[in-house]
């Protein structure tokens, strides 16, 4: 079979002996009845687990919305607009509402920012702030010892509510519900002791059960209680296709259910090669955007199998302490061993591609120089099908190849 894989702007083809090919994922076929608004609309008329928001609020009470912040896909501008109008539907004055923006550990936004995200006709009328990583209140610690700090205006909020969107997280399981207090409007301290158990093995993409970054999340809300969620799930244009309103867990596992319906893609076997894409341009720019496809890949693929993972990465590694971890790394396992003991942002996507390479090879398919790929303990090729060719030659005539179009966004689960 010949196979286009998406790489930079320009699409590589690839072909693979129809006797060797296990499968090509593609996103599941849901039947989509509302987008955009009308789903945000109808999510809060029929909340989850929970009141109405508008019956949960009183005149004269702080209310904090908290959105995500400029790295996130999160459309704010098309979620808020219902949400504060189911607000003054129950009285409340929008002098007593703070938007703040969920920066966890990145940096604060422009004025100019702060508009584009939440649309001119909220900010006028709402006050709109960052969250603030060393104006915080300590409200407890979990059971893990991870310090629930949270962002004063807050913490002394009367009510709480998060928004955002709901995708695949390669450590807390999925996005969105918790997140907007942990790690979202939390300290620098307590994102670190939290991301920190990023490397055992049950803190994976799709679990939340058992999930220790998760449970530990979502176990501060009991310090610091969200009291209503309006979480979306988006499609590759980043239109809300579905929405999920009301109790801050309730709501959020329909959510998950829904993008598992979507993306979660069962697989009968792992195969000996998978062969990975981010789908090419913009989302295959540097390594560092990469990661994400290898990270979904890594379910697919047998111990002792390889990756071939094709992105572009025309502009490299991608970010400073990524690229100094990456470069200055002896081996994958002291890149594990640090995370463990200094976790630092840009520094957990080299550990995750670690915890990978202790798996399996990763043959990577870039415009990368191949001295700097191996550096990254990865081996450099130029074209996807001289990679595959390389791999079948190590795996044998009879090995099992599994083909991800848009690794990014499919997540293999094995058939129980």
């Amino acid at each position: 079979m010949e196979l286009e894989i998406g790489f930079g702007t320009t699409p590589q083809r690839v072909t693979i002996p129809d006797s060797n090919l296990a499968g090509v994922l593609l996103p599941n076929r849901v039947e989509v009845t509302l987008k955009g608004e009308a789903a945000v609309r109808d999510a809060l008329a029929h909340p989850i687990g929970s009141p109405r928001l508008g019956e949960l609020v009183k005149p004269g009470e702080k209310i904090v919305l908290i959105t995500s912040d400029i790295t996130r896909p999160f459309p704010s501008h098309r979620a808020l607009p219902a949400a504060l109008e189911e607000l003054e539907g129950a009285g409340v004055s929008l002098g007593d509402v703070t938007l703040v923006f969920a920066l966890g550990s990145h940096r604060k936004h422009t004025p100019d920012e702060m508009k584009k995200l939440v649309g001119e006709a909220v900010f006028a009328k709402v006050r709109c702030v960052d969250s603030d990583r060393d104006d915080f209140v300590r409200m407890g610690r979990t059971a893990l010892g991870t310090p629930v700090d949270i962002t004063r205006v807050v913490a002394q909020a009367d009510k709480r509510v998060g928004l955002g969107n709901i995708e695949f997280h390669y450590f807390a399981g999925y996005s969105g519900g918790a997140k907007a207090i942990m790690p979202g409007v939390s300290t620098r301290e307590a994102i670190q002791v939290n991301h920190s158990r990023m490397t055992l093995p049950e803190a994976v993409a799709g679990r939340l059960g058992g999930n220790p970054v998760r449970e530990d999340i979502e176990e501060a809300l009991s310090f610091c209680p969200l009291h209503f969620i309006l979480n979306a799930v988006l499609d590759e244009h980043k239109e809300i296709i579905f929405a999920a309103a009301g109790h801050p867990v309730e709501a959020h596992r329909a959510g998950c259910a829904f993008l598992d319906r979507l993306y979660k893609v069962e697989i009968p076997e792992k195969a000996d090669i998978v062969l990975v894409s981010q789908g090419g341009a913009p989302k295959d720019l540097n390594l560092y955007q990469t990661q994400k496809a290898l990270d979904n890949a890594k379910h697919a693929v047998k111990d002792g199998g390889i990756i071939i993972l094709v992105g572009a990465c025309g502009e490299g590694l991608g970010e400073a302490v990524f690229q100094e971890w990456m470069t200055t790394a002896t081996s994958p396992r002291s890149l594990v061993e640090r995370i463990r003991r200094d976790f630092q942002l840009g520094g957990h996507k080299a550990a995750a591609i670690a915890l990978v390479l202790e798996r399996a090879e990763i043959y990577l398919v870039s415009q990368m120089e191949e001295a700097l790929v191996e550096r990254l303990f990865m081996r450099p090729f130029g074209s996807v099908q001289s990679a595959l060719d390389g791999a079948m030659e190590k795996m044998g005539n009879n090995a099992r190849i599994l083909v991800m179009p848009y690794g990014g966004s499919t997540l293999p689960a094995l058939k129980q």
